[in-house]
């Protein structure tokens, strides 16, 4: 039977030991703590991961096509949604009213 390693638990340094730390950290001028300032600049990474949020957000539908017509636009390969969807916004705009 194989053994599993524990993830160590993690210690939360004494306030004793949280000051010697600082005060050691203050004498590296390469390893300064960071400032009230900069800590309440800090963002979480999640939020900063994926794709950027695009200001013409397109919805989410379910919509039932013939085969015949999906089979087309996945025969012309990757994007073929992208495809769909400007084939679909070009006829919009030549058939709005006024055209």
């Amino acid at each position: 039977m194989s053994k599993i390693p524990k993830r160590p638990s993690v210690r939360m340094p004494s306030e004793e030991e949280d000051k010697a730390i600082t005060a050691a950290a203050r004498l590296d001028p390469d390893a300064q703590p960071l400032t009230p300032t900069q800590l309440k600049a800090m963002v979480p990474l999640k939020s900063l991961r994926g794709r950027p949020k695009s200001e013409n957000k397109k919805q989410l539908v379910s919509v039932r096509y013939s085969p015949e017509v999906l089979a087309y636009f996945k025969s012309t390969g990757d994007g073929w949604q992208a495809l769909m969807d400007s084939v679909l916004r070009q006829y919009v705009a030549n058939h709005s009213p006024g055209n």
